[in-house]
């Protein structure tokens, strides 16, 4: 690995033996696992590498205030490893968004959103009215009203299993409907949610 030649014991000669040997056995132990990491969410090596050595450069700086706990070592190799990733992504992302014209985002944009969630709920509102009554009831309380399933047993007159095997039923029955007509389930929640 490229990195572990970056790290030589010239570097740090003036410092004591007991540091030098320290840092040596953690960046043994941890160094590829860092890099492993790194080139997993940056899918770039030298930026991987160059996480690698930002994280073992600051943890040679906290040295002293860290201690020799090589426990507590790793867990700030790996959070500080952490945060320098997300840290290069959003730099990343960043630039990539200052990338794109405002004619390319207008682009993007789908031009028959209006349209499909008027066919969407259309199809929503078929598939409750194909539920048994009392079914159709407990699913519009539950979903739409945001009552609880011990609140709908007592309205209702019936036990909360009642309430629970209805909910599975619909729920199930919705699932196999929409998925028959191509939309996942998760689309019809957040239309529940609007109505």
């Amino acid at each position: 690995m490229e990195i572990t030649r970056e790290f030589s014991e010239e570097a740090f000669s003036a410092r004591s033996g007991e540091e030098y040997l320290f840092f040596k056995t953690l960046f043994k132990q941890h160094a590829a696992g860092l890099l492993r990491l790194a080139m997993s969410q940056l899918k770039s090596q030298a930026e991987a590498e160059e996480v690698v050595q930002e994280c073992f450069l600051k943890f040679w700086e906290q040295r002293r205030e860290l201690g020799n706990d090589l426990t507590a070592a790793k867990g700030y190799l790996y959070t500080s490893a952490y945060r320098t990733i997300l840290n290069q992504l959003r730099r990343q992302h960043y630039w990539v968004y200052q990338e794109c014209t405002e004619s390319t985002l207008t682009e993007l944009e789908p031009q028959s959103t209006e349209l499909e969630y008027e066919e969407l709920e259309h199809l929503y509102k078929v598939a409750l009215e194909q539920l048994p009554p009392k079914r159709r009831q407990v699913f519009l309380m539950s979903r739409q009203q945001g009552l609880s399933y011990a609140t709908i047993a007592a309205e209702l007159g019936v036990s909360v299993k009642a309430v629970e095997e209805h909910m599975r039923l619909a729920l199930k029955f919705l699932r196999v409907y929409f998925r028959a007509h191509g939309i996942t389930l998760s689309l019809l929640f957040l239309l529940a949610a609007v109505n």
